[in-house]
């Protein structure tokens, strides 16, 4: 290919960015009798997620139903009115705030003439775009074609288009064939490269361990501002974007604590009401980075309206990976921003929690000193019997532990201390008698 052209293929590249960019939806979501503030919160979430995927909301529609339709979700009659609305708003793509079944899907966009995609699509979308690790990339791969798979009867040729909207970036259109068989066995590649990236991730973990290091999750809502406040704490510069879902790979990092010891504090990809069932199990190598921690550090937004439902989203996730035995912390995030009497409202619910700003620093001291305390608090304590000539191992326990009771006799120095389970293996043959676990 000549320079001329490729230059004239970027170029193009850019035109369907700016394309993708200026792309006009319609949001459309449904209420049961009674939960209408629930729906309008839902929808003014798929608003911000629609807007992250480079999309222009450009108007909003509630239905109150109190049972999807099994054809077109909505029922015919608004359906009909939501294609005229459709016409005359000039959209390019209709956002539904629930998961629709394939069928459903075919019959909107039939109707509809132009795409039609829900929540689940538009957060697969989202992930597309930000996916950045080898990972990361595999993983939203992985999970955009187990959401396609069961939707390709009667699509024809569509998926092999090359699309420049919401719904049609991913996995390269271009090279997909319609044949089951084929994605099969593209899914069946993806899985195992998926494990193998999941076993180097596994003995990463193993590593840290030797070096005898705890690890702290920061998790929360989408947006809670976890990236912040790992770069005030540890004084890094991970990616911030007042975006939803601007982190998808898992950012770890050293952090010292007040009473000197050393913990890895690691980002995770933030959760969200409705995740996706297929973006859990391919993500789940990734979040195993929280179900391996020692203690889950929640963020939450003081300045979301619904911070108690986004706090249960999130153990939800949780419950889902198997990680809700997990000790947990909230951190109450944004108080410099957040009307007072929210922030003393979630004070008063979780009254363990620590009120911070990231952004201004606020709170950030007496946040690392009760992480040190929930960490102390998290080790065990046991009695060791260590011999006079061995001062280094008395030095290493008053440095990495905490020495509680020390007492001489003739020939030794026994000492109870609390260790973190972490380091419990290099002190394993000066505990009296095995490890008491803490009694007497």
């Amino acid at each position: 290919m000549s320079r001329d052209g490729r230059q004239r293929r970027r170029l193009t590249a850019t035109e369907v960015d700016l394309e993708v960019a200026q792309q006009r939806a319609l949001l459309v979501g449904t209420a049961a009798d009674g939960n209408v503030a629930d729906a309008e919160e839902s929808l003014e979430e798929l608003r911000r997620l629609t807007d992250t995927a480079g999309a222009d909301p450009v108007e909003v529609v509630l239905q109150r139903r109190a049972t999807p339709d099994p054809a077109t979700y909505i029922g015919s009659g608004k359906a009909q009115e939501l294609r005229v609305l459709a016409e005359d708003l000039d959209v390019d793509v209709v956002i539904f705030d629930d998961e629709l079944t394939p069928a459903q899907q075919r019959n909107l966009e039939k109707l509809f003439e132009r795409d039609v995609v829900d929540r689940v699509a538009l957060i697969l979308d989202i992930f597309a775009q930000h996916a950045r690790s080898q990972e990361g990339m595999v993983q939203v791969e992985l999970a955009q074609l187990r959401y396609r798979l069961p939707r390709l009867r009667g699509r024809g040729t569509e998926l092999s288009r090359l699309g420049a909207g919401i719904g049609t970036r991913g996995p390269g259109e271009t090279q997909l064939e319609v044949d089951r068989r084929r994605i099969q066995r593209r899914i069946t590649k993806l899985k195992e490269a998926l494990e193998r990236l999941g076993k180097t991730r596994a003995t990463q973990r193993k590593a840290r361990r030797r070096r005898e290091f705890a690890t702290v999750a920061l998790i929360g809502y989408t947006n809670a501002g976890k990236s912040t406040l790992l770069n005030r704490l540890t004084r890094t510069d991970a990616l911030v974007e007042d975006r939803l879902f601007s982190t998808l790979d898992p950012t770890t990092r050293r952090l010292r604590l007040p009473g000197g010891e050393t913990i890895l504090l690691s980002d995770t990809v933030g959760f969200i009401r409705k995740l996706p069932h297929e973006l859990v199990e391919a993500f789940r190598s990734t979040l195993e980075e929280v179900a391996g921690a020692d203690l889950l550090m929640h963020v939450v937004d003081a300045e979301a309206e619904d911070s108690d439902r986004q706090i249960e989203a999130v153990r939800t996730v949780l419950r889902e990976i198997d990680a809700d035995g997990i000790p947990e912390m909230i951190v109450v995030n944004k108080i410099d921003t957040a009307p007072p009497n929210d922030v003393d409202v979630l004070l008063g619910t979780y009254p363990e929690a620590v009120a911070t700003s990231a952004a201004t620093g606020e709170g950030i001291d007496k946040l690392l000193v009760a992480v040190g305390d929930r960490m102390r608090a998290l080790d065990r304590v046991v009695e060791l019997i260590v011999p006079y000539d061995r001062g280094d191992v008395l030095a290493a326990l008053h440095r990495e532990g905490d020495v509680l009771v020390q007492v001489h006799d003739d020939r030794s120095t026994r000492v109870r201390a609390r260790i973190p389970d972490a380091g419990l293996g290099r002190f394993a043959e000066f505990v009296a008698g095995g490890d008491n676990g803490g009694s007497g």
